[in-house]
């Protein structure tokens, strides 16, 4: 591709994001993606999770004659992404299991008529249409999305994607977009081999997702895990958030918890009935909800942008899925919240079950690589962007470890408590009863055993059971303690450990810092109602009002309508007319015309600004798309009025001086011809021309010139 046609497709994309997206500059990498992609050589994209990888397949689609075939696995992705597309005027369709076979057929014909530029499709039913495409349709781009999914290297190998090295075979000309949030180089380069890819252009986007806060919590208890939970969402009482669960039951559970103190909750795990999930699913998109507590089964595919917090109730199995799924928060670039708890009862589960795969060297090292992300005293945005080969030199500032250093205290008589009681029972008990023995329980199994007749029972009363177990986890931290997975995960002193007990010390630990108690939800509701709003924040919630209202009407998420950040932009920018509405950005020309109106009184409103908006703003609307290149039967559908309406407002506009340039209106033959009837017949000629041209053409003819003779007449 010559450096002039690169330059053209740069200004030609810049127009199109500006105009169906609504922004104004692309993000790191996408342009570079999307010139390759319209140079027709194969590539393979590594971007995080919110990246921003659709719109490196998108774009094509908009760019070039051809259709773009998106291949993904997620049912729910297609329908996300199909909806977020044709309500931005893109023409996107998806084929999958979810429809009927007549629908699917029905779409596929809209295909094959060039009505669809822009279809998301199963590989296994793209493998069974293959064949008729290579002969009858004009592609410009495969786009492969989860692209990790086609090597068994990767975390989520799918059988269904392994034969998709036909589509080279049978489209050898046709560039191939290989797309993935989480691939280590391995798995990038099978990708490739895979694919069979030739000699693909490798893009790797930056995994640093800022706006994301990052915190790790050793076990602090059932009840404050719960406590903690509530106080998220109260955080984010109109947002929604996930609590990732290592089990079904215990999804279940938390859901139970949270139903119980009057949050709107679901579950959701692989357990369920598909109808039940879809179900859960679609509450949670749809915003009925508050928080969904689900298993990994849930959020592939997911882009709701108002994810606000991730709340994972056990420590993941790998950092790639853990980065994954705090990724589903903050996708629309506005502020979010994570917190994993770690307890190491979540260790012997996931050791269990690396005991049982089939890649046992593998998985147990990513494991370990986990356990040292979650009990890191440096900053864990450095130990996440390492994981994935990026190097920063600076702390993030965003995450428990960097805004709140830990406080060191002398632990050496708290270690020697423990260590000691550890000894005095023969290293034959776990975290809980070492506490329960420290703090003088009275349970039956401790007395049963003798364990309240050694000398160090009790002698940590003055701990509360937060307290023991984040010292607890230190010293296991610090190699004092082992865990004897083997048997029953009891605690076993190592010869560091031996060498502190003689020598007494010292030993330095982080300081333990409680969580915030909230005793009831009464509470909760109440500190919630009495917080002030800034009359920023009480904008917001007025246009989150004005969003939900019109995506119920529509039947689709909020999300779609608009995501948070353009709101926080329409609340930083104040628009009080269309003009400049459609200078916010995440506002495309599209929905600059559907939604301006109800978004802009409601802020004239709260500025107290009562005047009307003005009579002759649905013809300022029509000015706009015919500017941003719709025809007039565009326009008239995009707008939900008649072509003949749509005329009328260009020949006002003609008629006012809004509009000198003609040619994408009437042809010139067009003009000639209504003049030439109109001299003949001027008193009805429009009735002459009514079954020759569109109704209301032959007026805009005329105000065409009367334009030209009152330019004339000023000349």
């Amino acid at each position: 591709m010559t450096n002039n046609a690169t330059i053209d497709i740069a200004q030609r994309a810049k127009a199109m994001l500006s105009r169906f997206y609504g922004y104004s500059t692309f993000r790191p990498l996408q342009l570079e993606i999307i010139t390759t992609a319209m140079a027709r050589r194969d590539s393979v994209v590594l971007m995080p999770t919110g990246g921003g990888k659709s719109i490196c397949y998108q774009m094509p689609a908009l760019l070039s004659d051809g259709v773009v075939i998106v291949v993904s696995p997620l049912i729910a992705l297609m329908k996300d992404q199909v909806t977020a597309l044709t309500s931005n005027g893109i023409p996107a369709a998806a084929v999958n299991s979810m429809q009927t076979e007549e629908e699917n057929r029905d779409i596929l014909e809209q295909l094959f008529s060039g009505r669809v530029r822009i279809l998301y499709i199963s590989p296994e039913r793209l493998l069974l249409e293959i064949d008729r495409w290579s002969r009858d349709l004009k592609i410009s781009l495969f786009a492969i999305d989860e692209a990790h999914c086609i090597s068994q290297w990767g975390h989520d190998f799918r059988p269904g994607y392994t034969q998709l090295s036909r589509i080279k075979a049978l489209f050898p000309h046709v560039p191939v977009m290989a797309l993935t949030a989480t691939a280590d180089r391995l798995t990038r380069d099978d990708i490739a081999l895979q694919l069979r890819l030739d000699n693909p252009q490798l893009f790797i986007g930056s995994f640093d997702r800022p706006n994301i806060s990052l915190r790790v919590m050793t076990n602090p208890g059932k009840t404050q895990r719960v406590n903690y939970i509530c106080s998220m969402i109260d955080r984010y009482r109109s947002d929604s958030g996930i609590v990732y669960c290592l089990s079904r039951k215990s999804a279940e559970e938390m859901d139970k918890q949270l139903s119980g103190r009057g949050y709107r909750s679901v579950v959701y795990h692989a357990g369920l009935s598909v109808t039940e999930r879809n179900q859960a699913q679609d509450r949670f998109i749809n915003g009925e909800v508050q928080v969904v507590c689900a298993t990994v089964a849930f959020g592939m595919g997911i882009d709701k942008s108002n994810i606000r917090w991730v709340v994972h109730n056990n420590m993941p199995r790998n950092i790639e899925s853990y980065y994954q799924e705090i990724g589903r928060a903050g996708r629309d670039g506005a502020k979010a919240e994570t917190v994993m708890f770690y307890s190491y009862a979540d260790i012997a589960t996931l050791q269990s079950f690396v005991d049982e795969s089939g890649q046992q060297a593998l998985n147990a090292e990513k494991l370990t690589r986990m356990k040292e992300y979650a009990e890191a005293s440096l900053c864990r945005r450095r130990i996440l962007l390492s994981y994935f080969n990026e190097t920063v030199d600076h702390d993030c500032g965003n995450c428990d470890v960097c805004l709140n250093p830990p406080e060191r205290i002398d632990g050496t008589v708290i270690v020697l408590k423990a260590l000691s009681a550890i000894v005095r029972i023969n290293g034959s008990a776990g975290i809980t009863m070492l506490i329960d023995i420290l703090r003088g329980a009275t349970r039956q199994e401790l007395i049963q055993r003798g364990y309240d007749k050694i000398k160090t029972y009790g002698a940590g009363r003055d701990l509360s059971f937060g307290e023991w177990n984040a010292y607890i986890s230190q010293m296991i931290q610090l190699g004092l303690i082992d865990i004897a997975y083997n048997e029953n995960n009891h605690l076993k002193i190592t010869a560091y450990g031996c060498r502190i007990l003689d020598s007494r010390g010292p030993v330095i630990l982080a300081k333990y810092i409680p969580i915030e108690r909230r005793s009831s939800r009464r509470k909760v509701v109440a500190e919630s109602e009495n917080i002030q709003l800034s009359p920023a924040e009480r904008l917001l919630e007025l246009l989150k009002d004005v969003r939900e209202k019109l995506a119920k009407k529509e039947q689709v998420p909020p999300y779609i309508i608009f995501s948070d950040k353009a709101l926080l932009e329409m609340v930083r920018t104040e628009p009080l007319d269309m003009e400049e509405f459609s200078r916010v950005e995440g506002v495309g020309e599209r929905k600059t015309v559907k939604y301006w109106k109800p978004f802009v009184t409601a802020i004239r409103k709260f500025k107290g600004i009562n005047e009307n908006l003005g009579a002759g703003m649905s013809q300022e609307e029509t000015l706009l798309l015919l500017n941003a290149g719709y025809d007039v039967n565009a326009i008239a559908e995009a707008k939900g009025i008649k072509p003949q309406t749509v005329y009328s407002h260009l020949s006002e506009l003609i008629n006012n001086d809004k509009l000198s340039d003609f040619s994408s209106i009437i042809t010139r033959e067009q003009y000639l011809r209504v003049m030439d009837v109109a001299k003949k017949h001027p008193d009805d000629f429009y009735v002459l021309l009514a079954d020759e041209m569109p109704v209301g053409l032959p007026r805009v003819a005329v105000a065409i010139s009367d334009f030209l003779l009152r330019k004339k007449g000023n000349s």
